[in-house]
C-alpha cells in the first residue's frame, strides 16, 4: 500500500470516524462531487475560493451525512476525503500532462501522485485546502467547449451566485478563531489572501445580523 504523509492532516479519534476514513470516503466525495452547487462553482465561479467547496461545503456535507461525529472528527473525516479527492485529481493532472501513455491505469495513477507529492517541497493540509477539486475537470472541458460557451455557462452561474448564508457565516467565524489562535489576531477583510479575506466577510456577517437583531 502506498501511503504519503500529509502535514497537518487531522487524525480521526473515534472507531467509527476511523472507519468512514478507510470505508466511506468515496461515498463522501460522491455526494460532494454531485452537489450541484458545489459543482457550479467549481467549474464556473472565477472569483471562487476554493476553501469554501473544500471546507465549507465538504464540511457541511460531513455534518449532515455524520451528525453523532464529534466536531474533530467530522473535522478528521472531510481533510481526508479532501486529501483523497485533490490527491487524485493532482495525479490525473500529472499523468495527462506526463508522456508515459503505455503504463496501465493503477501505476499510472499512484506515479502522478508521487509526482505531485515531490513537485512540492512539504505536503500539508492547508495546501491541499487550497486546490479547486474541479480545475482538472474544467481543463477539460475548455477542451471540448468554445471560449464563447464557457463565457456564456460563467455569466449564467455568476448571476445566481447566491450571498452567504447564516450557516456558511458561523462555520467561517468557527475558522476564523482557529486562524486568531494560530496567528493571533483576527481575520483581516482586507487581506490579500482569498480565503482569509473570506473567513473576515463571515465574521462581518455575523456582526451585522447582531447588529441588526439589537436594534429590532
Amino acid at each position: 500500500q502506498f501511503r504519503i504523509e500529509i502535514k497537518g492532516l487531522a487524525e480521526p479519534k473515534s472507531e467509527e470516524a476511523a472507519r468512514i476514513c478507510e470505508e466511506d470516503l468515496n461515498e463522501v466525495i460522491a455526494t460532494f462531487v454531485q452537489d450541484k452547487t458545489v459543482v457550479e462553482r467549481g467549474l464556473f465561479d472565477e472569483e471562487l475560493v476554493p476553501e469554501e467547496l473544500t471546507q465549507v461545503r465538504m464540511g457541511k456535507i460531513i455534518k449532515e451525512k455524520y451528525p453523532e461525529l464529534d466536531e474533530g472528527d467530522q473535522e478528521a473525516v472531510r481533510q481526508h476525503a479532501i486529501a483523497a479527492l485533490n490527491l487524485t485529481q493532482k495525479a490525473k493532472e500529472a499523468i495527462l500532462s506526463g508522456n508515459d501513455p503505455e503504463k496501465p491505469g493503477n501505476t499510472a495513477l499512484i506515479d502522478g501522485v508521487r509526482k505531485f507529492a515531490m513537485d512540492v517541497r512539504e505536503l500539508d493540509i492547508d495546501l491541499i485546502d487550497r486546490i479547486n477539486p474541479f480545475s482538472e475537470a474544467y481543463a477539460i472541458l475548455a477542451k471540448t467547449m468554445s471560449e464563447d460557451s464557457l463565457k456564456q455557462v460563467a455569466a449564467v452561474i455568476s448571476a445566481k451566485k447566491t450571498k452567504l448564508t447564516l450557516e456558511e457565516a458561523r462555520d467561517l467565524a468557527k475558522r476564523a478563531l482557529k486562524f486568531k489562535k494560530e496567528r493571533g489576531r483576527l481575520p483581516s477583510i482586507t487581506a490579500a489572501d482569498p480565503w482569509e479575506k473570506k473567513m473576515a466577510e463571515g465574521v462581518a456577517f455575523l456582526q451585522r445580523m447582531k447588529a441588526e437583531a439589537a436594534n429590532g
